[in-house]
């Protein structure tokens, strides 16, 4: 029996894990460069990269348009607002996200409904998206937690046979691949995020592609404040109702060379889950997070259930265990589903009003309660997230392994 660091015994690390800040260097500051020569920050001034960056993001997805934007809210902003949903609509999503996923819902008078998740995969159920479909459902958002794919397959049936938009939040979850297609490229839209903790980052900026060139056109010009034209009499010609959510030419200098990055970035982390669950997938009470057949995972975390009845520790007690071992930790994620915190759970987003919540029938009003999610409300009870990096190396990955199994059983 191996005595715990956290009891006084010698920790698996004696320096504690720690990711190193994201890779960035001469590639970026050589797109900089441009930008700063040129003297043109904004696209729509006679700035030359943010086309380019959307013109190599899309080759590099194999779709028809990618379009840039201010952050992954923004890029799930676009897609609704080229859905552009009657107030009152309702936009099925999963409850174990960000509230990015459910602002750009609530900003187009839409009204999100929350499917519960697969306990194993903590992604959509697809039987659940089916049984919340109403007449007024008019788009699903399957989020890709973590980088894990979500069941396309029969997501996107389902919403074939009902009629109802697909946009991907991929916001976690780049170059991963479904059964031989990446994520973001199989619905109707695919929505990323650049945030500074991304595969790729500018520190914050989005991404929304689709593979229709009407969405694509419409995505567009929502994001641009309807996208103002100029005529031979030099008049503003505002078309349509819009955002201002555009991308500047230094977040697109910064991304251009970050796209040269990604998919070396998703590949290691890959490697490194896919490692790590063939080292700790046989431990009592340890349930990783489940990749589905034919698809790989990229690893924003690594996720997994801890069930205290079989590994005979709690999550709590382990996550202390784990940092002590020097293996970051964290626990429940985001501890309920996003629809019980008070941003959400009152239905007071407008003033005093209710609005869009009042527009629905009471009686088959949605609902926003305990017991709504079961498997979500577990899942998040139960969970464990551990930070990977693309630069850990094998040894890292099974330090990590020996520190979950030292805990878990006190040997290893």
């Amino acid at each position: 029996m191996t005595r715990l660091a956290i009891d006084g015994g010698a920790p698996v690390r004696a320096t504690p894990l720690k990711a190193p800040p994201r890779e960035i260097g001469e590639p970026e500051f050589a797109e900089l460069r441009r930008v700063i020569e040129a003297g043109v920050m904004n696209r729509w001034s006679g700035g030359k990269l943010v086309d380019e960056f959307e013109e190599a993001f899309a080759r590099f997805y194999g779709v028809g348009t990618a379009v840039g934007s201010t952050s992954g809210t923004a890029a799930i902003h676009l897609a609704v607002g080229a859905l552009n949903p009657e107030p009152g609509d309702e936009i099925i999503t999963a409850p174990i996200t960000d509230l990015g996923t459910i602002i750009p819902i609530l900003a187009q008078n839409a009204i999100p409904v929350f499917a519960d998740v697969d306990l194993e995969t903590f992604n959509m159920d697809p039987d659940d998206f089916e049984r919340r479909i109403t007449p007024r459902t008019r788009a699903v958002i399957p989020v890709h937690l973590g980088g894990n794919p979500c069941d396309m397959d029969r997501i996107l049936a389902i919403a074939r046979k009902h009629g109802l938009m697909v946009i991907e939040d991929c916001s976690q979850c780049y170059c991963a691949s479904y059964r031989g297609k990446w994520t973001g490229t199989m619905g109707d839209f695919g929505c990323f995020s650049l945030q500074q903790s991304k595969h790729m980052t500018t520190g914050d900026g989005g991404i929304t592609v689709t593979d229709n060139a009407d969405l694509g056109e419409l995505a567009k010009k929502f994001g641009a404040k309807g996208r103002p034209l100029y005529t031979a009499d030099g008049a503003r010609h505002y078309h349509s109702f819009g955002f201002n959510y555009n991308m500047t030419e230094l977040h697109a200098a910064v991304a251009l060379a970050q796209l040269g990055r990604v998919k070396g970035v998703c590949e290691s982390r890959t490697r490194s889950g896919e490692l790590l669950t063939s080292l700790i997938g046989e431990l009592p009470g340890v349930h990783p997070q489940r990749v589905l057949e034919g698809c790989h995972s990229t690893y924003w975390f690594y996720a997994m259930r801890l069930v205290e009845e079989e590994a005979g520790v709690s999550v709590g007690r382990f996550a202390e265990c784990m940092k002590a071992e020097g293996i970051p930790c964290g626990v429940h994620y985001i501890g309920k589903p996003i629809f019980l915190y008070d941003s959400l759970r009152p239905k007071q987003v407008y003033g005093t009003s209710h609005y869009p919540w009042s527009l629905q029938d009471p009686e088959h009003a949605v609902r926003y309660e305990e017991g709504e999610c079961p498997n979500t409300e577990r899942a998040l009870r139960e969970m464990i997230t551990i930070p990977l990096h693309e630069s850990y190396t094998e040894g890292d990955v099974r330090d990590i392994a020996e520190a979950v199994g030292k805990v878990v059983s006190g040997e290893w």
